[in-house]
C-alpha cells in the first residue's frame, strides 16, 4: 500500500481503505470487505490498537498499518531469519521469542522483531536438537518447538534477564550514555495549546536535563537540535538510540486534548500484556520518573503505562516516553510556561537516572 503513508480514517474511501479491510478480515476483526471507512471499521481498528497498546485513535497511519500487517503472521507461516537493516516483525517472531524463552534460550526481549538475540537463541535451540546451526527457523525448529512444547509454563524468564542484564550497569551514572529524546521539532510543532508547543516545551526541557546530567559525567546525546529542519520519525530515534550503544532513552513530551478537564503527567515504557510483552526495567524507570516529577512539581499523577509505540519497541534499551503535562489545561499550561518549573521537571528526571543507575538500589 503505497498510500500508507497518509493517514485514514471514518469517512474515507478508495483502494487504500480497501486495503486497510483486507488486513481487518485477515485477522479475523471483521466480516466483510469495504472501500469505505465507517463506524465498522472504525470500531474495528480502535479495537485493534487498544489490543496492540497503540494510541486508540481510530485514525490508520504508518504504525497502525504495520501492527495489522504483522497481526497475519502464526508461528510456521513463513521461515524467519536475521537480516541487518530488513528485521522481520510479525506476530509469529513473539511467540517464536516466547517459546524459546521459556525453552531456556535467550532470545531477548518479546517484542515480535527477530534481531540477533532471536537469531541467536535459534542456533542454540538448533544445536541442542541436533540440526544445523544456521539461526533460520524454517520447517525443522518448527518441528523442535512442538517437540519442547511444555504443557506448564511459568515466570517470566526475559524479563529475569533483563534485571540480570542491568545490574552491572548500576555503576553510578558518570560512565553512562544516555539519549534524551525532545519530541517533534523542525517543521512539526507537534501539540499545542494556551500559547505553548510541544516541541519547544520537550526541547527546553531536553536540554536542562543534558546541563545537569553532563555535570555528572554522564553523556548525553540529544536527538535533535533547534535547527534540526528534517522530521525524525521514532525509528530514526531508535536507530540512534541503539546505534549510540546508550544505556537509556528518555523521551518528552506533552498533550493536548479538546477537553480541558484532562490534566497532569504519565509514562509510558514499552509492554503489552495481552501479548506477553514487557520491558521489566522500562517500567521500573517509569516508575522512578514518575514519582520523581510528581513529587517536585504537584501536577496529578496520570500513572505509568505500558505502550508498544515504536520508540519504546524498537530501542534495545530501557526507554520510557514521559508526558510532562496538558497544554490543553489553563493550570497545567501556567505551570509548564514557568521556567521554574520546567526546571523542576528536569532536575526530577536527572535525580530518576541517577537512581536508575545507583548501585545503593
Amino acid at each position: 500500500m503505497n498510500q500508507h503513508k497518509q493517514l485514514f480514517r471514518k469517512g474515507d474511501q478508495g483502494p487504500a481503505v480497501a486495503e486497510i479491510c483486507d488486513r481487518l478480515i485477515r485477522i479475523g476483526a471483521i466480516k466483510n470487505s469495504s472501500d469505505v471507512f465507517d463506524d465498522v471499521i472504525d470500531a474495528a481498528i480502535r479495537q485493534f490498537q487498544q489490543s496492540r497498546g497503540l494510541t486508540v485513535d481510530g485514525i490508520v497511519g504508518p504504525e497502525t498499518f504495520r501492527r495489522l500487517e504483522e497481526a497475519r503472521w502464526s508461528l510456521g507461516d513463513r521461515l524467519l531469519s536475521y537480516t541487518p537493516g530488513h528485521l522481520i516483525h510479525g506476530d509469529d517472531v513473539s511467540v517464536l521469542q516466547r517459546k524459546l524463552s521459556d525453552f531456556g534460550f535467550d532470545a531477548g526481549r518479546v517484542d515480535g522483531i527477530f534481531g540477533i538475540l532471536t537469531e541467536n537463541a535459534v542456533r542454540e535451540l538448533q544445536k541442542s536438537t541436533g540440526f544445523t546451526s544456521d539461526g533460520i527457523c524454517g520447517p525443522e525448529v518448527f518441528r523442535a518447538i512442538e517437540r519442547l512444547n511444555r504443557v506448564v509454563v511459568g515466570g517470566s524468564p526475559e524479563q529475569i534477564r533483563e534485571e540480570l542484564h542491568h545490574l552491572p550497569r548500576q555503576t553510578g551514572v558518570s560512565d553512562k550514555v544516555v539519549v534524551i529524546d525532545a519530541g517533534h521539532g523542525g517543521s512539526d510543532d507537534g501539540l499545542s495549546g494556551n500559547d505553548l508547543t510541544e516541541s519547544f516545551l520537550a526541547f527546553d526541557i531536553a536540554t536542562k536535563v543534558e546541563g545537569r546530567l553532563a555535570a555528572l559525567g554522564t553523556t548525553v546525546l540529544l536527538t535533535r537540535n533547534q535547527k534540526t529542519k528534517n522530521l525524525i520519525d521514532e525509528q530514526q530515534r531508535a536507530i540512534f538510540a541503539n546505534d549510540s550503544n546508550a544505556d537509556l532513552v528518555v523521551s518528552i513530551h506533552a498533550e493536548s486534548l479538546p477537553n480541558s478537564n484532562g490534566n497532569g503527567c504519565a509514562a509510558y515504557y514499552f509492554g503489552n500484556e495481552a501479548l506477553g510483552q514487557r520491558s521489566r526495567m522500562g517500567q521500573q524507570f517509569a516508575n522512578l520518573v514518575q514519582s520523581e516529577i510528581v513529587n517536585e512539581t504537584g501536577l496529578n499523577d496520570c500513572r505509568i503505562h505500558a505502550k508498544t509505540w515504536d520508540l519504546l519497541r524498537i530501542t534495545r534499551m530501557p526507554a520510557v516516553r514521559i508526558e510532562v503535562g496538558y497544554l490543553s489545561h489553563k493550570t497545567d499550561a501556567l505551570k509548564l510556561k514557568d521556567n521554574a518549573t520546567r526546571d523542576k521537571i528536569a532536575a526530577a528526571i536527572s535525580q530518576a537516572v541517577t537512581s536508575f543507575f545507583d548501585p545503593k538500589n
